[in-house]
């Protein structure tokens, strides 16, 4: 054995230690394992639930979101659906040759559906809606013979429907409504079981399925359904802008997702955490002068910080907190920088975001500019954010709760599209994006960092710059922002906290509708009250009248109908937050 080791001598020997340790980390894994750590690198964002799996485990079956079969350690099960994962799907889903279920609905992937997904012959579950899917839909799913339940619905296809899908006999929920699909249905085999819900939001398919004639060439006519097919093809319109504008972001993501992850798994970034961020040459830069420490207090403080500090992460980052000697807490989002010229745009703009201070807008404090990202200091508030308490507390908000945060949202953004100076458009008002207070006050967050991380070459604003479910159709049509976009996102917000539903829940979503189309088939059935969440304390009636009719006028399909913020909360303060006599309404007696 020394003889061996003598043999090779200075960096061979060093280059052939690196190679064992390397080989050894990969191959520690079974082969399904292998398969989703490289599903993993293809993940540019999510909210950390990708964090839990490790690598030197010995199989992935203790993962989060991973069920394996208990005899072959196989995988089985993969749920990752509503977990904020943003990049494409990695071919190697398809290793996964014993899966039986896939959900990956609800989450931000986009670029094409992987046709070695064929491969998986197991399958009986497939959830691919609520992504930005792009692409044809591979012909290969038509070889997976026990599939029952096929949703890819809500996403950015275009093409036809493969006529290999008319083989799937098992198939007994099949859906693929809002996409840009053309051309005609397959009118033989399995799909002929499914009705007009399953195919809805595709202008450009025909069929008798729809009641769709079809040219001889197979196009589709130009007719539309009437009545209340209307509001369902409303509802339809809310898609993703052009397959083009997804590549360009997934050029950009994948860019920089290799640096990330090529210093993530050699430099070992996990665990030095922030502190390759804040060294060598980082500086602190603070917008008022109303805390009392100094730059090195606050580097201090933020080399530490690891994923054990991470309280959220989303589009733009991920945030971490920071908590001084003396109590005070901050929040730290950290932001990958881009290109050469980031720099100077960016703190130009953030010297404009820095001076907006207001009761409803989250305080920007200061930024730290680093050789690798900025970290932007923000004010900490405890509540978190209103899609937590909306949709993962177990503490209920009752009525008053939910009229307050709405009015607290509509105020921020008030000010920010009539009173701030420059005047400002959010671009992406979401739940998830109103933090609140310890008295469930509403804070609007995160304004301002859509336009500062816009691509302004590429012009990728219908992807970077806001969430499904919550965009304006004309947004989505030609991907330029405006206030009105910003009063219909708003509008969905709204609909969102009375509801307690997300704007793409499972409930409606099967039938091809979204929030607002849901609300619009309430409303051609008069039952629009049913909209209110039953777990909702002390509505009342007249008050619900009223936000629904403000929520109808800021969803409306077109942009002048719409009122403006100042007149939002107009409207809030003299209709609804208004003193006026008890008229309570109880939702289980309807």
């Amino acid at each position: 054995m020394g003889i061996f080791f003598t043999t090779f001598q200075g960096p061979l020997l060093v280059y052939c230690l690196l190679l064992c340790c390397l080989v050894n980390e990969l191959h520690c894994l079974t082969s399904d394992g292998e398969a989703l750590v490289n599903f993993r690198t293809s993940i540019i964002s999510s909210d950390g639930l990708l964090r839990q799996w490790r690598p030197e485990d010995p199989d992935p079956c203790g993962w989060k979101g991973v069920t394996c079969d208990s005899k072959t350690k196989r995988v089985v099960y993969l749920n990752l659906s509503n977990h904020k994962l943003s990049g494409p799907v990695s071919p190697d889903i398809g290793k996964l040759d014993r899966l039986r279920f896939l959900d990956l609905h609800y989450n931000n992937f986009y670029g094409a559906i992987p046709p070695e997904l064929g491969n998986c012959t197991e399958l009986q579950g497939l959830f691919l809606q609520n992504n930005y899917f792009s692409g044809s839909i591979p012909t290969e799913i038509g070889n997976l013979s026990k599939l029952q339940t096929l949703d890819i619905s809500s996403n950015s296809l275009s093409g036809s429907i493969p006529t290999s899908l008319v083989y799937l006999n098992n198939l007994s929920i099949f859906n693929v409504s809002n996409n840009f699909l053309a051309g005609p249905i397959p009118s033989d085999g399995v799909l002929d079981q499914f009705e007009a819900n399953s195919f809805l939001g595709n202008r450009g398919l025909c069929g008798t399925h729809i009641s769709q004639s079809c040219k001889n060439d197979g196009g589709a006519t130009g007719s539309h359904p009437t009545g209340s097919q209307s509001v369902k093809k409303n509802s339809g319109r809310l898609l993703i802008s052009a397959s083009a504008t997804v590549g360009a972001l997934l050029l950009v993501a994948l860019m920089c997702f290799w640096g990330c992850f090529l210093y993530k798994k050699f430099g070992k970034n996990d665990v030095k955490g922030l502190a390759v961020d804040v060294s060598g040459g980082a500086s602190i830069v603070m917008f008022h002068g109303d805390l009392p420490y100094s730059s090195k207090d606050i580097l201090k403080k933020m080399e530490p910080l690891n994923e054990e500090h991470v309280i959220g992460a989303g589009g733009f980052g991920t945030v971490y907190k920071l908590a001084m000697d003396d109590g005070n807490v901050f929040a730290l989002k950290r932001i990958v920088k881009l290109n050469e010229g980031f720099d100077r745009f960016f703190e130009r703009e953030l010297e404009i975001l820095g001076s907006i201070k207001h009761r409803y807008l989250v305080n920007l404090r200061g930024y730290c500019n680093s050789p690798t990202s900025k970290l932007l200091i923000y004010d900490y508030l405890s509540g978190g954010s209103l899609d937590e308490a909306l949709h993962e507390k177990a503490e209920l908000l009752d009525w008053d709760a939910r009229l307050n945060i709405i009015m607290g949202a509509a105020k921020g953004l008030a000010y920010l599209h009539h009173d701030c100076s420059p005047r400002i458009i959010h671009r992406d008002i979401k739940s998830s994006n109103i933090l609140l207070d310890g008295n469930f006050e509403a804070r609007v967050s995160d304004f301002g960092l859509a336009k500062l991380l816009e691509d302004e070459e590429s012009h990728i604003t219908t992807i970077v710059a806001g969430t499904f479910g919550y965009l304006a159709p004309e947004y989505m049509q030609s991907g330029r922002a405006t206030e009105k976009t910003d009063i219909y996102s708003f509008g969905v917000l709204v609909l969102e906290v009375i509801s307690g539903k997300r704007p793409t829940d499972a409930s409606y979503i099967e039938k091809g509708l979204n929030i607002v189309g849901w609300l619009n088939y309430l409303i051609t059935e008069d039952r629009q009250r049913e909209i209110i969440d039953v777990n909702c304390a002390g509505v009342e009636s007249a008050t619900l009248d009223a936000v629904l009719s403000l929520a109808i006028q800021c969803v409306s399909s077109t942009p002048e109908e719409r009122p403006t913020m100042h007149r939002v909360v107009q409207t809030l303060e003299s209709e609804i937050m208004t003193p006026c006599p008890s008229d309570f309404y109880d939702s289980s007696s309807d």
